[in-house]
Formats: structure tokens, C-alpha cells, sequence
């Protein structure tokens, strides 16, 4: 007989059998923080153990990735792939290349995916994977063998009524493409088993600019309907400067916007007159190099070194978009001590729980990753839609599908936080819509 505290004791027993994986614990607290009135109102989900079975992935495959190095040494890097909950589609999410990814990595980021992308309304499981191979320098050459290496094997575990994975950290169209050209190679298929894919063999437009632009959907919508705001003449730091990053300053500009920072590993840009993105997609995209060199290029540009002060710049809205935990408890204090008022996360789960807590604590309208973040996947399960149909949409049509569905997932978290005496708490009422819609899928379907 379970008691009162169900979510009490699943996450005693998550943190027993997972007591090493810090990322993927934080992830679940996170979300657990939010559904002790939910399994209170709904007892037949303890009673299908419903918080057993959705912390414990369906699987989780761990393999060795060997590959040729353009010295001709031989290397040898670890893959990943979870498959954690397929009650309402086949799994989705990304793949990520870093130094950083491990198991506990990327059970967070499949763990968050699954409430990510039932808030999208898409028929889309969660599932993460990735490998601890760093691209950055690399030929092209070595990241084409090593990306034939890891699909290999990955092949095995995916399709396309299955396991779709998409890219994420330093998995852009080039490694995309690696890896597409090798499952058909080895299948002999050609499906929309990834996407993300370039717009000649089956991509969608909007897709790189999915995660940006979402973001800013998103941030939109809640500003007008909790602050009766918009983006215009608002002063806004965003940091990294990959696709998220990129594509979060385009359309913060187009929306009336100044944009004044961007960021990577090994610091950040201040430029008062707004970003560059020309200069920008230089730098990052075209030569790979480091951020320092946009101070030289742009006058009245500053760069400073590491990435934590880029903080204590003065702003309105700050639009996280770099990595998990970059904003920490004296982060968040200090962005609410240079003005800003909206915090709204473009990457995952970029805010330590002592950062959430002084977000909550204060007037901070704070809108948390796994809702503000996907637009990604959004356009993803857009991508699978047009290959089963074999149909490419427009810009403009795909755009306002995203746009509908970032919008969306704001007013659905509003309700859900009314419906539980939270008015106006949008990370609550994300993850009790995303968690009650797979929640009822799985009591729906037995025990599976």
C-alpha cells in the first residue's frame, strides 16, 4: 500500500539505485517538485505505479564507437542512446557530441524530453543519446568516420516508427548528414528515421531556426498575457552561440528587441548596439573559432573572459541558451540586481534548483526549458510529418505551426497551474500538463 507521499518515496527509490548521476536526479526533483497534487487527485497512477515506470527508462543502450583518426591512430569514444517513454508516440530527441555527455547526461535530457514533447501536442515519446567525442578541430573527414562508426550500431535501435533522433550539442546538418547516409547504407531504406536533415533529402524549413524562434513564441505569449508586454525596445542577454543561441537573437531583433550578448566556453561578447549575426555566423558556423574574435571585428564590442558574468549585464529579459547549470543561485540574484524581469530557458535545464528558487521567490517571470525550449523537437515531429507524407511545407506555413504550438504550450501550463491553485506559474503548470497527458497514456495502455 503506497502512502500519501508516493513522489516521496520514488524519488528515494531513484536516488538509491541512482545515487552517482547528479544531472539525471536533479531533473527528476525538478519535475517531482510539481506533482504531489496531481497523484494526490488522481490515485490510480500510484496504483499503476505510473512515477516507477516513467523514471526508469525503457531502455538504455551504451556501446564503444571505434573510429580512424586522420593520423591513422585508432580511437575509441563511448555512445549513447535512451529510449525512456513511448506512451504517446515513438521516441524523440536529440543526439549530443561532448566531452560532458554520460549516462546520467543523457537520462536527464531523455527524462525531460518525455514532458518536453507531450506538451507539444505531437504524438512524440522521449528519448536522448549522444557520445563523449568532442568535434571541435576535427576534419571533416574524421567526424564523417566517426559519425559512420556510431550509427553503426545505432542503427540497431531506431526507425522511423520507433526512435527518431534530431541533433543537439555539436550535432548540427553536417553530422546529420553523416549519420543519415549511414543508416541508408546499411538498411537500405530511406525514411525519416532523423531529423534535421538538409532540405535536399527530406529536411524541414524553420528546422534550424525552430529552437530560437520558438523560444521567443513562447516568451512572447507569456509577456503579453502575465505582463501585458512585448519584446519591443526590451534589452535581452542571451548566451551561447550555436543554432539556439543564433536564431533566439534573430528573432528577439525582429520582434523589437536589442540583443547585447552571445557567448561561448570561453567567454562572451557585450555589444550595446545589438549582436552582430552576420559577424556571428562567421565566426561560429562558417570558421568554427572562438568568440574573442568579434571584439576585433565590431567597434565598441567588449569580450570578457568566462562565461558566469555574463550575468551581471544589465538587462530586461535574459534568455538562457547555452548548457545545463549555468545560471546558479548567485546568477540568478545578480540578474535580478541589473533589472532583469524575465528569464525564460532556450537551453535545458540551464537553472540550478537554488537559481529556480530565487526566480520563484521574486517577481521573475520565469519560464522553464522543457516548455520554452521546444520548438526544436516542435518542428522535429513537423519533419516526420512531411516525410510520411512526402511533402515539403512552406516557411511561412511551418513557421505559424510553430508559432501555434509554442503559444499553445504556454496557455495549456497556464490552465493546468489555475487548475491546481498556482495561477500564473508557468514551470508548474508544464510539467503537471506535460506529466497528465503521458500519465494517462500509460494507465490507459496496463502495465508496459
Amino acid at each position: 500500500m503506497r502512502t500519501a507521499r508516493y513522489t516521496d518515496q520514488v524519488l528515494e527509490q531513484v536516488e538509491r539505485r541512482d545515487p552517482d548521476q547528479s544531472e539525471f536526479l536533479q531533473a527528476v526533483h525538478e519535475i517531482f517538485a510539481c506533482l504531489e497534487p496531481v497523484v494526490e487527485r488522481h490515485p490510480e497512477y500510484a496504483a499503476n505505479a505510473v512515477l516507477e515506470r516513467l523514471v526508469e527508462p525503457d531502455r538504455l543502450v551504451k556501446f564503444r564507437v571505434p573510429w580512424v583518426d586522420d593520423d591513422g591512430m585508432v580511437q575509441v569514444n563511448r555512445g549513447y542512446r535512451v529510449q525512456f517513454n513511448a506512451a504517446i508516440g515513438p521516441y524523440k530527441g536529440g543526439l549530443r557530441f561532448h566531452p560532458t555527455v554520460t549516462e546520467s547526461v543523457v537520462k536527464f535530457l531523455g527524462f525531460e524530453q518525455v514532458i518536453k514533447n507531450a506538451l507539444t501536442g505531437l504524438p512524440m515519446g522521449g528519448g536522448k543519446g549522444g557520445s563523449d567525442f568532442d568535434p571541435r578541430g576535427r576534419s571533416d573527414a574524421e567526424v564523417m568516420r566517426f559519425c559512420q562508426s556510431f550509427m553503426t550500431e545505432l542503427q540497431r535501435h531506431i526507425g522511423q516508427f520507433t526512435d527518431v533522433p534530431a541533433g543537439d550539442i555539436n550535432v548540427g546538418a553536417r553530422e546529420i548528414g553523416y549519420l543519415f547516409g549511414q543508416y541508408k547504407r546499411i538498411r537500405n531504406e530511406y525514411s525519416g528515421v532523423l531529423t534535421g536533415k538538409n532540405l535536399e533529402f527530406g529536411g524541414s524549413l524553420v528546422r534550424p531556426e525552430a529552437t530560437g524562434y520558438g523560444l521567443c513564441y513562447y516568451t512572447a505569449k507569456a509577456l503579453r498575457v502575465l505582463r501585458n508586454e512585448t519584446f519591443e525596445n526590451k534589452t535581452v542577454v542571451v548566451s551561447g552561440s550555436g543554432n539556439v543561441a543564433f536564431y533566439a537573437i534573430e528573432k528577439a531583433h525582429m520582434l523589437g528587441a536589442t540583443v547585447i550578448t552571445v557567448s561561448d566556453s570561453s567567454g562572451y561578447i557585450v555589444d550595446p548596439h545589438g549582436i552582430d549575426l552576420d559577424v556571428v555566423r562567421d565566426i561560429k558556423m562558417t570558421r568554427r573559432a572562438r568568440m574573442s574574435e568579434y571584439a576585433d571585428a565590431v567597434p565598441d564590442s567588449t569580450y570578457h573572459e568566462g562565461s558566469a558574468g555574463i550575468w551581471t549585464v544589465p538587462c530586461d529579459i535574459a534568455l538562457p541558451c547555452a548548457t545545463q547549470n549555468e545560471i546558479d543561485g548567485d546568477a540568478a540574484r545578480s540578474l535580478i540586481e541589473h533589472g532583469c524581469r524575465v528569464v525564460c530557458e532556450g537551453a535545458n535545464m540551464p537553472s540550478t534548483p537554488e537559481a529556480i528558487a530565487v526566480f520563484q521567490a521574486s517577481d521573475i517571470l520565469y519560464g522553464p526549458g522543457q516548455a520554452a525550449n521546444a520548438g526544436g523537437v516542435a518542428v522535429s515531429g513537423l519533419e516526420m510529418s512531411q516525410n510520411s507524407m512526402r511533402l515539403p511545407w512552406s516557411f511561412e506555413d511551418t513557421d505559424q505551426r510553430l508559432r501555434d504550438i509554442m503559444q499553445g504550450i504556454v496557455a495549456h501550463s497556464l490552465d493546468a497551474a489555475k487548475d491546481y491553485g498556482r495561477e500564473g506559474d508557468l514551470m508548474f503548470g508544464a510539467n503537471v500538463a506535460g506529466f497528465v497527458k503521458v500519465a494517462d497514456a500509460m494507465v490507459a495502455q496496463g502495465v508496459c
